[in-house]
């Protein structure tokens, strides 16, 4: 299969195998872009991948997926995609200035707007560059939005605010990595407003997980402990990835 190595200033693809060591990886890139070994760095969703493993160690590496390169002389490309932004939040009669992080969804953006100036988080319609924002796992930085951006807020009319979706089941597979358990694939049932908390409490009920040093992977992102399934846009059937370690934003 073929991923993208993206860093500073340019992408290029290589072609690997599904058991490629990460080390080897590391080999390729020297020998095509003569960067060293020792000063490759390879994340992908803001987690390091570690040169003792394989890549099938990493589920959520596929066909197409973009794997950032940094060197020790080069910050990380992800973490430029991580930091805090000031943006203007504009009303009808009045704006805002609030700060954001770049991975903020459209949906954590309405809380803060929320927090901030009190608006009701469903009578908000968010609109950017003249195009309105959808509810869903995307950040910020996939709609373009950077520092000074500017976000329009409509207000719909309370009788016509749509009632919050029904609860559902979710039949979901959570799959760890052999650097975290022995691979396996686990069936579970949750409801969509369950948290990736609540998600992980389970498991350690049912012994599967330890009880800290692990996060969640969906659709090649990475979830957060109090946001629910729903907020993540996970959908019945889908997989949730689970790694050993620890996530800190960059800021």
């Amino acid at each position: 299969m073929k991923v993208i190595i993206a860093m500073k200033g340019c992408e290029f693809s290589i072609g690997l195998s599904p058991q490629e060591p990460i080390l080897e990886i590391k080999n390729k890139i020297q020998h095509s872009h003569g960067i060293p070994v020792s000063s490759q760095t390879l994340t992908v969703c803001g987690w390091e991948l570690i040169d003792g493993l394989d890549l099938d160690d990493y589920p959520l590496i596929s066909e197409g997926t973009k794997i950032y390169l940094s060197t020790k002389h080069t910050p990380l490309v992800l973490q430029q995609h991580n930091g805090k932004i000031k943006i203007t939040v504009k009303f009808s009669a009045r704006k805002i200035d609030i700060e954001v992080d770049k991975t903020d969804s459209v949906r954590s953006l309405k809380e803060k707007i929320h927090i901030v100036d009190g608006t009701p988080i469903k009578r908000m319609t968010l609109f950017f560059s003249g195009s309105e924002m959808e509810d869903d796992y995307r950040s910020l930085v996939e709609y373009g939005i950077g520092e000074f951006s500017e976000i329009i807020v409509f207000l719909k009319n309370m009788t016509r605010v749509v009632a919050e979706p029904p609860i559902r089941r979710l039949d979901l597979v959570v799959q760890t990595s052999s650097s975290l358990l022995n691979a396996a694939k686990i069936s579970v049932e949750m409801n969509d407003t369950s948290t990736v908390n609540e998600v992980g409490k389970l498991l350690q009920e049912r012994n599967v997980l330890p009880c800290d040093d692990y996060i969640f992977i969906h659709k090649q992102r990475l979830m957060r402990d109090q946001c629910s399934l729903r907020w993540h846009g996970v959908q019945n059937g889908d997989y949730l990835y689970i790694f050993k370690g620890t996530v800190t934003r960059g800021g």
